[in-house]
């Protein structure tokens, strides 16, 4: 799958260009902090990236497609996200001497410095500000059902909102590390968290069997119904393929030369990773699907209820994948942040403001979490409106604009067909999403 690069995009010059001062700022943010990551990394990076709420989610969407599209869609959008992740590594180097570190300096490059940014930031900020508050509902979500499932009716019952402020007391410390390679301790253990859980999700679902009169019509009974539901089960597909906005950061952290350049490393660790994620999405999906049918909970741990102790323990391990996760999706919003406050506010780079401004961002995103835990809902409505794109097609226009592949020859072919499904998506999923969120606010109490 191999591709020279464009030869209208002759390499710059501008990494000898930069000043002593910006060179020194693009050292302390984020991204460019530090580039001595291993293949490794980039594999649990990924997995902690990819595998995250969403996938608790995914046998509620089966529910709403039903076995057969919901078979197709699965496996088509894996396919389709493995081949755009592939696009974008390749297109991390493709101008010699320069690498795009950032999702919208790829933009950037490619649709013009204005439009390129316009394109892309709104898309990919939207993406990590609203997983980073759905992950701040699942963590306190899962937090209570441990609670709940330990203490079995004897304890006093507390609000979802105590347990998501109690989740988000982590990432005040948390999210002052520094940079990726920073918190890779935390992302290696959020990856390992995730296969386990996802494991106990599936087995327990398996040994659990079929529960009595199971039913795999879709869950909606009217035709209205059918085709929101239908809609945004699309959505709670989309939202569980979201890593494409991290993996060109993830990738900015390997080292590159000219003889060893990074998309080697990036790839094979993002391959593993597209392996493991396989491994954990489609058991969960499938055999929950199977074993409760139409009556499965938007979030599957929640339909388990024994035995107790392993649901305890795959609920907190929910609780650390997401915590993984959530840091996994700040950094590139800290790096803007930062970057913004620092360029173009003329804020000193220094520990205080890195103090305040991400503990301001994870006070927004608690916020924000305990007024809406609309959970099933927010997957599908984000999904479409903002993952489709970045993950499902913007990636595929890009690669149509540097390297303009020949009009119906099969790079040309493919890209389109992608591009289309994502439209779609895009189009159609946030409708039943929305939905989904305006039937549950009419009984929602805030604050509860």
């Amino acid at each position: 799958m191999g591709t020279q690069a464009p030869a209208s995009y002759p390499p710059p010059a501008k990494d000898d260009s930069k000043t002593a001062e910006e060179k020194k700022l693009e050292e302390w943010l984020p991204i460019n902090g530090s580039r001595n990551a291993k293949w490794w990394y980039s594999a649990f990076h990924n997995v902690t990236a990819m595998v995250g709420a969403g996938v608790l989610g995914l046998p509620y969407a089966m529910s709403e497609l039903g076995w057969g599209p919901g078979i197709v869609v699965m496996i088509l959008s894996w396919v389709i996200t493995l081949y755009t992740l592939w696009q974008m590594v390749e297109m991390h180097e493709m101008v010699p001497g320069k690498r795009f570190d950032r999702y919208h300096e790829l933009g950037q490059h490619v649709f013009g410095e204005k439009l390129g940014l316009w394109i892309v930031v709104p898309q990919q900020l939207v993406v990590e500000v609203s997983l980073n508050i759905i992950y701040m509902v699942t963590g306190g979500q899962s937090l209570k059902k441990f609670h709940d499932v330990i203490c079995d009716g004897k304890c006093k019952d507390i609000k979802l909102s105590y347990f998501i402020m109690i989740f988000a007391s982590v990432h005040f410390v948390l999210s002052q590390l520094p940079n990726f390679n920073s918190i890779s301790g935390v992302s290696l253990a959020a990856a390992v968290m995730s296969i386990s859980y996802s494991t106990i999700a599936w087995g327990a679902s398996l040994d659990k069997g079929r529960v009595a009169n199971v039913d795999y019509d879709l869950r909606a009974t009217t035709t209205p119904g059918k085709v929101f539901g239908v809609l945004g089960g699309l959505g709670n597909v989309a939202f569980a393929y979201s890593g494409h906005n991290v993996v060109l950061e993830i990738q900015a952290t390997i080292p590159s030369t000219p003889e060893k350049p990074s998309k080697h490393a990036m790839w094979k660790g993002a391959l593993v990773a597209y392996i493991i994620v396989a491994m954990c999405y489609f058991p969960v999906t499938f055999v929950g699907y199977w074993a409760f049918g139409n009556s499965v909970d938007d979030n599957i741990l929640i339909t388990l209820s024994k035995p107790k102790w392993l649901i305890a323990t795959a609920n907190m391990m929910v609780v650390v994948h997401v915590i993984g996760s959530y840091q996994v999706y700040a950094m590139p919003v800290f790096d803007m942040m930062e970057s913004f406050l620092v360029r173009k506010l003329r804020f000193a780079p220094s520990l205080r403001l890195r103090l305040m401004s991400r503990t301001f961002y994870v006070a927004f995103t608690m916020f924000i979490g305990i007024s809406f835990p609309f959970f099933g809902g927010l997957l599908s409505f984000f999904g479409g409106l903002a993952f489709a794109p970045t993950t499902y097609f913007l990636p595929c226009i890009m690669w149509l604009a540097v390297y303009k592949p020949k009009r119906f020859s099969l790079s040309w072919l493919t890209n389109w067909i992608c591009i289309i499904i994502g439209v779609l998506l895009l189009v159609l999923s946030p409708i039943g999403g929305l939905r989904q969120i305006i039937l549950t606010a009419k009984t929602y109490k805030f604050y509860q």
